[in-house]
């Protein structure tokens, strides 16, 4: 029985470059992180943000590539997708698929991260997260 979506996991070629844009694009630090010298929870294979009780995790990968997805795109909650696309630009972030209302109004959009992982956001009134 599937209980939530959990984790979101970005492969990513360069570790510390994603992982310093994310910190910016979140406004926090991550909890469990690749640098030995932060905490004995650290390790060299993974980074990972808890957000509203989730994670978007950092897994290198030496061959990302960039401007292509591998995989699946998480969509992250926004209370505002304009809002969210454009400071995602201002970030760094490369635009992928400008906001647009899909129905009962419901917003996506995709933007490339830094190295290249499409990233989602989305605007669902209609979703609620809970803990």
């Amino acid at each position: 029985m599937f209980k939530a979506l959990m984790t979101a996991i970005y492969h990513v070629n360069d570790l510390n470059k994603a992982k310093e844009w994310y910190n910016k694009v979140l406004g926090f630090e991550p909890y469990f992180v690749e640098n030995p010298e932060r905490s004995r929870r650290d390790q060299p294979f993974y980074v990972g943000f808890e957000v509203g009780g989730y994670e978007l995790g950092l897994h290198p990968q030496e061959s990302a590539s960039p401007g292509k997805a591998e995989g699946v795109v998480a969509y992250w909650g926004v209370e505002d997708a304009d809002a969210a696309y454009k400071r995602l630009l201002v970030l760094g972030a490369r635009p992928n698929q400008k906001p647009q209302d899909v129905g009962e109004g419901i917003v996506v959009a995709t933007v490339y991260d830094p190295v290249g992982n499409v990233f989602g956001i989305i605007k669902n009134p209609h979703f609620k997260v809970g803990k």
